[in-house]
């Protein structure tokens, strides 16, 4: 195969997708299971330096990461579309529904990450370099990072249907497909519920459960199970 081929190009789509994807999910999981235990345990002067030098750094490489997973795969999947027969529905195939359900919830991750992880996470970084520097810490600095911490934690429960869809996509596409409409309905309003639940949430007073890891785990494979019933019982049915 030549990667100069149309099937050689969207290979390395493919493959520039998979390696920025990893970059990506592999961050997310790591502040989501090893950075916040650590943090939680660590002494307030061992968190200040953690925060001042090793976040920014881990920072840049998840929202960069996240940039490009998001422009090779919107590249791939608009060079699929394009390429479509004329006269067909290439939006509504078997492969762009499991596809686009996939790329919905990862449109969101990048709009957390880009839209409220990292605006959040400048504020908490300012204040941590600011205290260390013999300033003031910024006093809504907290309430900034328990809105990163609750977006980050959506964004484990969205990657979870996020990645089974992306797969299935192409090794289990639906079908048939009978009902779009209802289904991208019933989609919509998961993520959306989900996504209000991240964004409206300012206070620590209460305990959300995505707040644990087993909790959040779970919701994220709650959350993958009801999209696949919309698929078996409105999709396909």
């Amino acid at each position: 195969m030549s990667l100069l081929s149309n099937a050689g190009v969207e290979f390395l789509l493919r493959w520039l997708h998979f390696l920025a994807g990893i970059t990506w999910i592999g961050l997310l999981y790591y502040f989501n299971f090893v950075q916040g235990p650590f943090f939680a345990e660590a002494d307030a002067a061992t968190k200040s330096a953690a925060t001042q030098k090793l976040v920014p750094r881990a920072l840049w490489w998840f929202r960069w990461s996240a940039l490009f997973t998001f422009l090779s795969g919107a590249l791939i999947i608009g060079k699929r579309i394009g390429e479509a027969p004329a006269g067909t529905a290439p939006w509504s195939s078997p492969w762009a529904v499991a596809i686009l359900t996939g790329a919905l919830f990862g449109t969101l991750m990048l709009a957390n990450v880009w839209r409220v992880i990292w605006p959040n996470q400048k504020i908490v970084i300012a204040s941590a370099v600011a205290a260390a520097t013999g300033g003031q810490a910024n006093p809504a600095a907290a309430a900034a990072g328990r809105r990163a911490f609750l977006a980050s934690r959506t964004n484990v429960v969205f990657s979870v249907p996020m990645l089974f869809f992306m797969g299935a996509a192409t090794h289990m596409p639906p079908n048939p497909i009978t009902h779009l409409m209802g289904y991208w309905i019933g989609v919509l309003i998961v993520a959306a519920l989900i996504e209000i639940n991240a964004l409206t949430a300012t206070s620590g007073a209460t305990t959300k459960p995505i707040e644990k890891i087993p909790g959040v785990i779970t919701t994220g494979f709650v959350v993958w199970a009801v999209v696949y019933a919309l698929v078996q019982f409105v999709l396909t049915s």
